[in-house]
Order: structure tokens, then C-alpha cells, then sequence
């Protein structure tokens, strides 16, 4: 399920960024005693009480400016509205009712979204006034500390209930999110892929704005496509437009099951396309690399896409685990091998391997390598079972886990694989105490 958006609004100064870092619980956002410090926005995954969810800090709204920064953040919060699950409106309890406050309190009431009224720099609820904000017509008032964290957890239980909730579908179909930086060709692969035109394709980088839902069925399965903006390096995304561009990629990913990695051949595996490979694959999600634009491949040879593929994993030995596919979507070559791709892919997430099996597994890994041994005291891995599917996740208990090295793992993880596969989907490996069986 994609994690709903909560949004900060609010004048400049009144302490947004603050209160990011407190909920997100690292210094991701600027902070500073200058009005405007964030321009761009930042947003990251904060989680309550077991609720996920994106939280988005933005600049501060300045009505009735004409200076172009102003006029720029002003459309920045507007696309944040847009955007939003659930906004919170943050004030000055120290400064009280501003008379800005008045008009964003409108703006929020006539954008139709849910908000909740915050009210920042409560260092001391019996000394500080903030009931003053009442008088905006709002039912709650919240008060917190950004800065010491007082009153942030009554906050954060009041956005999880606040949040709308998603109805799960029935028999969701497999969801594949099309991924990548931009101009690779997403939008036409897609397009070549369902026979029709469905999605606008232009030569001009950064058409695709919005991830876009393209169903299909295929061997009785159905099949939901969603193509994505290009991602960019963060560095780069400094439009209002392109930035939540971004994180409707990330949502994508982060709701879907397989995702395709669309690389430009003439171009070759640029650093982004490692991050974003990486995003996809640390989600757990499928992943399948597809090398577009192969027909314009120079000096291709027949053992051009072996040397493609093997540079690749040189440069991130997991995509040794992942299918590529080098497609023309231009020509449509091999490009409806990918959904065959797909449902294995898929079927590799789900598949659940029997305990007598992973106990089979785990005495032949110990037969190959014992875990090394630490100083004074014997380290045994006892059993092994499979706790999870989508992605397959296996807990190996033990008297010591903790001892057991990072490089030992990588060994359980790498025979894991050579005896059951699972072709595109990340392997999960935990080590356990055998009380916690």
C-alpha cells in the first residue's frame, strides 16, 4: 500500500524544519533563525504507533510578496496542498495569532483536505499562551516543542487518526512500477508494451509528471503498469513540479511488487540508475533491469550484452541476482519478454520454502563452512525457517547472533540462492537467538 503524504504549512520562522527533524528523528532539514532558510522541500518516512508515512516539510508562505522567491515557494506550498493526505498548519505560540494565520486557515478550508492545527514553540504549556489560536474557529489546537519534543507524541497520534484510510483491493493484481532517470524511454516501452498509445511521450526530458496507472491482463493474471517520472539526483530537483515528481516515484515503488528499471543503452549504468536500482531492491521489491534503446547500441557484438551485464555487477554484485532484458522499445524488440519476466519474478517473491527444507539447507551451509568461532565460547546455528514471503525472509537461531559476522552471512545468504533461486527478488537473512523462537 502507497504511504499517505502529511504536509507542514505555514509562515517563515515559525519552526516547520524543527519539527521535521523531530518526527523523521535525524537532521535532515536546515534549520535556522532566518526566515525562508527551506526553499526546496525535503520529506522523508516517519512512523507512529506502527503507521508509516511520508512527511514533507515546506518554506514558509509570505502573502502579497512580489519578490519571485516568495512568488516560487508560494507555488510550491500550493502543489504540497495538492499533494497531501492529511496537512498540518504550523504557528508561532510565542508570536500568537498572525494575521497571515487568518488566510491560511481560508486557503486550508477551501483546499477540502484534512488538517490539524499546530501550534510550535510551547517550551512550557503554563506559561505560554496558545489558546489564543481558538480564535481561528479550529476545534483542537495542538501545542508542542519542536526544539525539547513536549507534546509532539499527542501530535503524532493525532495525524495517524487523522490520516484517511486506504481500502486494501480484494485480489490486488501485481502491481509493477516502470522506474528511472529521465528520457530513457519508460513511456514508450509502456506504450509498446500495451499496443497502444496510453501515455503522452515526448523527446523532452521529464514529460511524465504523475505515476500513471496502466492495467493489463496477461495469463490470467492481472497486471497494473505504472509509469513514473525520472528520478533525478537530489541535487537536481529544485522545481516544485519535478520534487513531488520524485515522491510519487518513491510511493510507486514503495506500492508495488516488481519493479522495472529502464536504463538507456547509448548511455550506459549511470550512478542514479544504481540509486535507484538500490531504492527499488532495499524496498524489497522485484526488480528487473531492461536495457532500452539496444538497437542504438555502438559497436554491438554477440557478446555485448554479456560484457553490459557483467560491468554491471562489478559495479553492484546483487544485480548478479537480477534478469536483464535488452529491449528496443522504439522497435519492439524482446520488449513483451518482460512479462514473462514479471510473473516469475513475482512468483520468486511469494515462494515459501518448507522448514525441512531450510533445516536440509542449513546443515549443508554448516557443512561447508562452520560460523566462525568466538574467543572462549562456541557459536552453533541450530535451525532455520522461512518467516516471510514478498520478499522471502529466512530467521537462522543460534546461541550467539550476535557473534556471527556480517561475511558470514553473505555466505548463508549466497547459499541460500544457489540452492533455491529466487531469480530478481532481494533474500532476507536474520540471525536469532534461540529464546526468541
Amino acid at each position: 500500500m502507497s504511504l499517505p503524504v502529511v504536509a507542514l504549512v505555514g509562515r517563515p520562522n515559525v519552526g516547520k524544519s524543527h519539527l521535521f527533524n523531530r518526527v523523521i528523528g535525524e537532521a535532515t532539514a536546515i534549520v535556522s533563525e532566518e526566515a525562508g532558510t527551506t526553499r526546496d522541500r525535503h520529506f522523508g518516512e516517519a512512523e507512529w504507533a506502527g503507521h508509516r508515512f511520508w512527511l514533507v516539510d515546506t518554506g514558509g508562505l509570505v502573502e502579497d510578496s512580489d519578490l519571485p522567491m516568495d512568488a516560487a515557494i508560494r507555488r510550491q506550498v500550493m502543489q504540497a496542498i495538492d499533494e497531501a493526505d492529511l496537512l498540518l498548519f504550523v504557528a508561532d505560540a510565542k508570536v500568537g495569532v498572525h494575521p497571515s494565520d487568518a488566510r491560511i486557515v481560508d486557503l486550508l478550508r477551501n483546499a477540502g483536505k484534512p488538517w490539524l492545527m499546530v501550534a510550535n514553540k510551547v517550551d512550557n504549556p503554563d506559561s505560554t499562551d496558545f489558546y489564543e489560536f481558538y480564535r481561528l474557529g479550529v476545534t483542537d489546537v495542538y501545542p508542542v516543542s519542536a526544539s525539547n519534543g513536549k507534546g509532539s507524541g499527542d501530535l503524532l497520534d493525532a495525524v495517524v487518526a487523522a490520516i484517511p484510510e486506504v481500502e486494501a483491493e480484494e485480489s490486488p493484481a501485481v502491481r509493477i512500477a516502470v522506474i528511472g532517470r529521465p528520457n530513457v524511454g519508460k513511456s514508450s516501452f509502456v506504450n509498446r508494451l500495451l499496443g497502444e498509445d496510453r501515455l503522452v511521450v515526448n523527446d523532452e526530458s521529464g514529460t511524465t509528471r504523475d505515476a500513471i496507472d496502466a492495467p493489463m491482463r496477461y495469463h490470467d493474471q492481472d497486471l497494473v503498469f505504472v509509469d513514473t517520472a525520472g528520478l533525478r539526483r537530489q541535487s537536481r530537483i529544485d522545481d516544485g513540479i519535478e520534487f513531488y515528481s520524485a515522491l510519487r516515484t518513491r510511493r510507486a515503488i514503495d506500492s508495488a511488487d516488481v519493479c522495472i528499471l529502464v536504463i538507456d543503452a547509448t548511455e550506459g549504468l549511470q550512478n542514479q540508475d544504481l540509486k535507484i536500482a538500490t531504492m527499488a531492491w532495499d524496498a524489497g521489491r522485484g526488480l528487473i533491469l531492461v536495457i532500452n534503446k539496444w538497437d542504438l547500441y555502438e559497436d554491438k557484438t554477440d557478446k555485448s550484452s554479456a560484457r553490459f551485464r557483467k560491468d554491471a555487477i562489478e559495479k553492484a554484485p546483487y544485480l548478479e541476482y537480477v534478469p536483464f532484458l535488452f529491449t528496443s522499445a522504439l522497435t519492439g524488440q524482446r520488449v513483451t519478454k518482460v512479462l514473462d519476466l514479471v510473473l516469475s519474478v513475482q512468483e520468486q517473491r511469494e515462494r515459501r520454502i518448507s522448514t525441512s527444507q531450510v533445516n536440509d539447507a542449513l546443515e549443508e551451509i554448516v557443512g561447508r563452512l562452520q560460523p566462525p568461532q568466538a574467543a572462549g565460547r562456541e557459536v552453533k546455528l541450530n535451525y532455520a525457517t522461512q518467516v516471510e514471503v514478498e520478499p522471502p525472509t529466512f530467521a537462522f537461531f543460534g546461541n550467539h547472533p550476535e557473534l556471527i559476522p556480517e561475511h558470514y552471512i553473505r555466505f548463508v545468504h549466497n547459499q541460500l540462492r544457489d540452492k533455491f533461486g529466487f531469480q530478481g527478488s532481494p533474500v532476507r537473512v536474520i540471525m536469532r537467538s534461540k529464546r526468541e523462537s
